[in-house]
């Protein structure tokens, strides 16, 4: 399918590229977006000679600013409050039933309505000039959502501080990194080749192992910890589905130092 106005969609060998697509609009998302993502999430999952994602953005100012104010989206001031819905029900790879692992390259602004990625992805990189930040409360509104699910990724108290400081002050590519938001900064103009190698490293490998390990990851967050290891164990043997491990068949690789 193809996606001309909000996104791009591409596939290299085994990996999916899905580009935002509106640097007219600092890559915002309107419902069209939504919709345009739902669908290709949808579209990787069944799609078998898919086995990594890199999820990017188009260059600019902005990995993404969030919502479109002008334009909003479809369910975000329905009359009733019980029938308004949350953008991640279209934005998540997770909340989309999507396990393939998924590789975030985050330039320049990734704020507010962003979170609904970073929060579900599996991997996180950034370029030197990434900033992060939440202005929900500094314009009155209350910020729930997207906190709610970046504290499964970094500590309570970062959460808090980026919720509260609203405009008034940005996470830095080094402090993401520090508190475990990112996993690596690279130069700008490295980012996209950067996320497309670990992508294809990860696209490498058996994608049973991949999804499964994926999936028994995200899944344990809902539960405690002895009812995430009890949980977890059905998932090694649907992961190695012969119940042993096929050494033979590993892709051979000089590891690298991180």
């Amino acid at each position: 399918m193809s996606y001309p106005d909000t996104m791009r969609y591409e596939k290299q060998g085994r990996i999916a590229i899905v580009t935002i697509n509106r640097p007219e609009a600092m890559n915002s998302f309107n419902q069209q977006m939504l919709d345009e993502f739902q669908h290709v999430w949808h579209e990787i999952n069944y799609d078998n000679d898919v086995n990594a994602v890199v999820l990017r953005a188009a260059p600019g100012r902005a990995f993404c600013t969030g919502v479109d104010v002008k334009q909003g989206y479809k369910y975000a001031m329905q009359e009733v409050p019980w029938h308004r819905r949350d953008p991640g029900e279209w934005l998540g790879p997770k909340q989309n039933k999507l396990w393939k692992p998924v590789i975030c390259a985050v330039h320049g602004m990734a704020a507010g309505g962003a979170f609904y990625w970073l929060n579900e992805c599996d991997i996180i990189i950034c370029s030197q000039n990434a900033q992060f930040f939440d202005p929900h409360v500094t314009f009155g509104q209350t910020a729930a959502c997207e906190p709610v699910g970046l504290a499964r990724r970094i500590p309570l108290g970062e959460v808090l501080r980026i919720t509260l400081m609203g405009n008034d002050e940005r996470v830095s590519s080094e402090t993401a990194l520090r508190i475990g938001l990112v996993s690596e900064i690279v130069p700008d103009d490295d980012l996209w080749k950067r996320a497309h190698e670990i992508a294809a490293i990860v696209a490498a490998k058996p994608t049973a192992a991949t999804q499964g390990s994926v999936r028994a990851i995200w899944d344990s967050l809902d539960m405690g910890l002895r009812a995430a290891q009890n949980f977890a164990m059905p998932y090694t043997q649907l992961g190695n589905p012969v119940g042993r491990v096929d050494r033979a068949a590993a892709p051979k690789a000089k590891p690298s130092i991180r």
